[in-house]
């Protein structure tokens, strides 16, 4: 095995594409030896499966005897679906849409007809399904297809009207064709229309029945009764052979008897309203589709989609089942698309015994229980509640702690819903096996109506585990009153949208941002509580002079503005989010430890937060946006530092203003001000006014900070029981308004050299890292510190002084201080990593999980880990990994030496870069705004880059994240999780599990009696 210096080591982590250059820096190199371990053997890019909802389905078919669903899509896909963990997802390379799916029932195969006129036979025997055999119309439009159960000739309609038969077995045009003017009548002079439905009779397979627009026929013109200006739309056979039921476009259901082809037998509309004068019923709307079931014991069920007056309130589609005298409508969330009736037996021409309908909405899928009363539906086994609200962030965390996923799914279990049927889940096709991908895998996704749904994906599986609503803090507010329709699109009016999340899986402590500019932290905890807002901490940070401030004459403070019930906005400004004043119940899970709120200023809104870093072990929570940050000790309720960002680049004094632009002075309000204080006295004075009761006091800082406080009256049991309350703390980092500003998630410089006036208007905080390391070049041994990146592609050091575990940090203030710049890069800063002297990362540090609301004796004392051993003088101990969205470095700690730096790429941009651990060592992955991922180590080459995905949606962009072991995700629709490995030895494993069989096996049963033939169908390489 090869061995390189540390030099080359960190060379290798800062790698670039094919485009990139590497320059060494000037440092000194007395580290030992390492081993190198991984080479671009070790990386292959693969999909492995596809989680959610099919997006945007447009057909669906089953098998009755294997008990498959088959579910096509408008972008071309098909994603089939058995027992829960049997998935796959095929996709027809044309990308036309999928108008009707049909299985060779029992035979694995199935057939796909879509909307550029080209029909597929796809083999589903094989290791992983493909088409087999294709054809193209090119002269016609297709509109339908049948397919005989047990026949091998497939009946193709088209827009004109006429039938081609298709041989299945070499899938070749037999070259009969049944033009529409040899199956009608010679006084018909007008064209019946595209043909809209075809079906054989189920007592008689040589008579095919073909359903046009206005008439219906057979192959032996036996039967052509003619409907004048009533379209039709779907039809039905009765298993006997002798009549049949069409559905029509004024929402009437007729019933035709073979032998008698001059009028329909019967003729209902199932929602008309009768009048008494014998008149006909009014129209309805279209009825869609029916479906006519027979059953021995009893009368059949006719099922039918649409039908209903146009006098209905009902505004959501709606599934009628008729069943003798009784009718019910059972009304759904979304649009129907299709539905299918399952039967016992798959023989048309014997009684269906029907047991369950398959409701395919536009954005869900609904299976509906015959047999019991009431109709109840049953429980899904998909993931396929992704988009149950839109999703705006998603985090993958992969190696997990094992205890995790079973106290998530102990809580989660306790929400599920009641209601549902009792039977189990009646698509069960196929068989799931072990693979060897064992490793506990969590991904955890952020939703527009302040949601956070907690999803195992071990093993390539996906089962929601805990929903979290982190709504139900603060009011609720109806909006109009009336109920909302669920979407699956983000609209600007969702107030508790999630920005952000920050989780330590070890610690279990959640913090989460929201739009309205909100940050709330939870704790876990197995025990329920109630919680009330005793405590409520107003803090306004406003920086005076922000537009030409005179250096001649000492900043003025401003007037506080006394706190109130709500915020003081001006006419027109939406009002913030109220947090609950009334107890709140919280079952065991996560429990609101703290609500942060950044208020209006000025009559301008708070920007909305951009980044956010959460430290269990610290007890603090960051978070920053456009105007700066803010550090809050959540252990205290304690506000420590509210700066700009401008003011954290003098290594000197954090608190030295910037020279900024000359712009008209705004004059502040009158005051006196006091005299200058540090942080740390800011510090001291808070804690005072916490033991007093509704205080006004106005400091005045360096940093220009004004905060205006009010404490309750009870503010003494902030200490005394932490956990029966959570309190909600209001502060506003001030931001000037700049019309150029824009939603800046994805806003890249292109230089790292701008100039004070830029800065301020364009700089932003756009990552956090909490690290026990070297803040200052002088330290000898590692110390808590704060590591924050800015858009500009600076990094900044703040350094923490803790207060002693126990009491006294519950008591003492944390003293925060900054130490200056540590290095820039060009781009935004992205990520940030910490390796120590052997090249292995080094993990912020936390503190392990233990009940919040055990008794105190039973509570574990909170430990700080063990610090790494001091330095030698003149050598480093640590090395720092810093990426940007252009450049990579590496730094070595404490000497802050530059080691190397290498330019990722010139003509884009890096979107997500993290550093991750794989089987055989570490490495730092990109993604691209070009559709480049890259994995960067050892060579100036990386080791990986692939041309995967270009940027064409946002939506990959804000959802894009790769996890440890060389898995990755992203959004590949608004309903569906695309997951992907960039490790050879995943990509391998997958590949045996499919040859093996032990992912997803079909046994394919003969209806005779030999052996069952097996199906090994692959749902893992996408």
């Amino acid at each position: 095995m090869k061995k390189f210096n540390i030099r080359k080591v960190l060379d290798g982590l800062t790698a670039s594409s094919s485009s990139g250059t590497a320059s060494p820096q000037p440092g000194t190199y007395q580290n030992d030896v390492i081993q190198e371990t991984l080479q671009s053997e070790h990386f292959q890019l693969c999909k492995t499966v596809r989680h959610g909802f099919p997006y945007q389905p447009s057909s669906m078919a089953f098998d009755p005897v294997q008990k498959i669903l088959a579910i096509g899509t408008q972008s071309g896909a098909v994603r089939l679906f058995g027992r829960a963990g049997v998935e796959c997802y095929c996709q027809h390379d044309s990308g036309a849409a999928v108008i009707q799916l049909q299985f060779l029932v029992n035979e694995g195969a199935l057939v796909s007809a879509l909307a550029d006129d080209s029909v597929h036979l796809w083999n589903l025997r094989q290791k992983q399904p493909a088409i087999l055999h294709t054809l193209k119309f090119n002269r016609e439009r297709i509109t339908f297809c049948h397919l005989p159960f047990q026949s091998k000739w497939l009946y193709i309609g088209t827009e004109k009207g006429n039938i081609h038969i298709v041989n299945v077995e070499s899938f070749t045009l037999s070259g009969y064709v049944i033009m529409w003017n040899k199956a009608i009548e010679l006084s018909s002079k007008s064209h019946p229309g595209p043909v809209v439905h075809i079906s054989d009779n189920p007592m008689d397979e040589g008579k095919v029945g073909t359903f046009q627009r206005t008439i219906n026929q057979s192959i032996n013109h036996s039967f052509i009764p003619e409907l004048q200006n009533i379209a039709i739309h779907s039809v039905a056979w009765h298993h006997e052979g002798k009549q049949f039921t069409c559905s029509h476009s004024d929402g009437t259901l007729t019933t035709w008897n073979v032998r008698v082809p001059a009028k329909p037998t019967i003729t209902v509309t199932p929602h008309g309203k009768q009048p008494k004068d014998g008149k006909k019923p009014e129209p309805c709307k279209p009825i869609l589709k029916v479906e006519y079931k027979t059953t021995r014991a009893g009368d059949a069920f006719v099922v039918m989609s649409g039908g209903l007056s146009y006098d209905t309130g009902c505004r959501r589609s709606c599934l009628t089942v008729m069943h003798g005298k009784s009718t019910a409508v059972l009304e759904m969330d979304y649009p129907i698309v299709d539905f299918l009736t399952l039967c016992e037996t798959p023989y048309p021409n014997d009684f269906q015994e029907p047991y369950a309908v398959v409701v395919l909405l536009e954005k869900d899928l609904v299976v509906i229980d015959l047999e019991q009363i009431g109709y109840p539906i049953f429980e899904n086994p998909y993931p396929l509640s992704i988009h149950e609200s839109p999703v705006t962030c998603v985090e993958y965390f992969a190696d997990c702690p094992p205890e995790l996923i079973p106290a998530l799914y102990s809580v989660g279990s306790r929400q599920k819903r009641q209601g549902y049927s009792k039977k189990e889940w009646p698509i069960s096709g196929g068989n799931w096996g072990q693979g060897t991908l064992s490793y506990p895998e969590i991904i955890v996704t952020g939703h527009a109506d302040g949601s956070i749904k907690f999803w195992d994906a071990s093993a390539i599986m996906l089962q929601v585990l805990y929903k979290l609503k982190t709504a139900k803090v603060f009011e609720k507010a109806l909006k109009g009153g009336k109920e909302e329709k669920p979407s699956t699109e983000i609209v600007d009016e969702d107030p508790f949208a999630i920005q952000t999340v920050s989780w330590c899986p070890e610690s279990r402590m959640l913090c989460v941002a929201g739009v309205s500019a909100h940050v709330i932290i939870y704790r876990f905890s197995k025990q329920e509580i109630t919680t009330e807002v005793l405590l409520e901490v107003r803090m306004q940070g406003e920086l005076n002079d922000v537009d030409s401030p005179d250096p001649a004459d000492p900043p003025t403070p401003s007037t506080p503005v006394p706190p109130s019930s709500s915020s003081p906005t001006q006419e027109g400004e939406p009002p913030e989010a109220q947090v609950r004043s009334a107890p709140l119940k919280q079952s065991p899970g996560y429990q609101v430890e703290l609500v942060i709120q950044l208020v209006w200023v000025s009559g301008e809104p708070p920007q909305q937060i951009t980044s956010l870093a959460v430290s269990s072990s610290d007890g603090l929570v960051v978070f920053g946006n456009s105007s700066g940050l803010a550090v809050v000790d959540y252990l205290q309720k304690s506000l420590l530092l509210n700066i700009s960002t401008s003011e954290l680049y003098s290594p000197s004094d954090p608190y030295q203003r910037q020279p900024r632009s000359p712009r008209k002075t705004r004059q502040p309000s009158g005051g006196e001000g006091l005299p200058p204080c540090t942080l740390s006295h800011l510090n001291v004075k808070l804690s005072r006014l916490r033991h007093s009761s509704h205080v006004y006091h106005n400091l005045y800082c360096p940093l220009s900070l004004h905060l205006s406080l009010s404490l309750q009256s009870a503010s003494h049991c902030l200490f005394r029981h932490p956990l029966s309350y959570y309190p909600s703390l209001l502060l506003s980092l001030y931001h000037p308004h700049h019309p150029d500003a824009k939603d800046s998630s994805f806003s890249r410089s292109r230089s790292s050299s701008v100039t004070s006036i830029e800065r301020e208007s364009r700089e932003a905080i756009s990552s956090f890292h909490f690290s026990e390391s070297f803040p200052r070049k002088t330290d000898s041994s590692p110390s808590p510190s704060l590591w924050l990146g800015t858009t500009q592609g600076t990094v900044l050091v703040l350094s923490l002084s803790l207060p002693p575990t126990g009491d006294q940090r519950l008591q003492q203030p944390v003293e925060v201080s900054s130490c200056g710049t540590l290095v820039r890069l060009k781009g935004g800063i992205l990520t940030m990593a910490f390796l120590d002297s052997l090249g292995a990362v080094l993990p912020p540090s936390y503190e392990p999980w233990s009940e919040p609301n055990a008794p105190d004796e039973e509570k574990t004392r909170r430990r700080r880990p063990a610090s790494p051993p001091p330095t030698q003088e003149g050598q480093d101990s640590q090395y720092a990994v810093v990426c940007s969205e252009k450049q990579a470095k590496v730094v070595g700690l404490p000497s802050q030496s530059c080691f190397f730096k290498h330019n990722i790429t010139e003509s884009s941009f890096v979107l997500r870069a993290d550093v991750v651990q794989m089987a055989a060592g570490l490495c730092l992955a990109c993604f691209c705004a070009n559709g480049h991922i890259m994995t960067l180590r050892y060579s100036e080459r990386p080791l990986l880059d692939v041309n995967y995905l270009p940027l064409t949606d946002m939506r990959i962009a804000r959802t894009f994240c790769f996890s440890n072991l060389g898995q990755a995700l992203y959004l590949t629709s608004p309903t569906e999780i695309q997951r992907i490995t960039y490790s050879q030895e995943t990509c391998d494993n997958l590949q045996v599990c499919v040859r093996a069989g032990r992912y997803t096996v079909f046994y394919y049963i003969p209806l005779s009696l030999t052996l069952p033939s097996i199906m090994v169908f692959q749902c893992m390489v996408c």
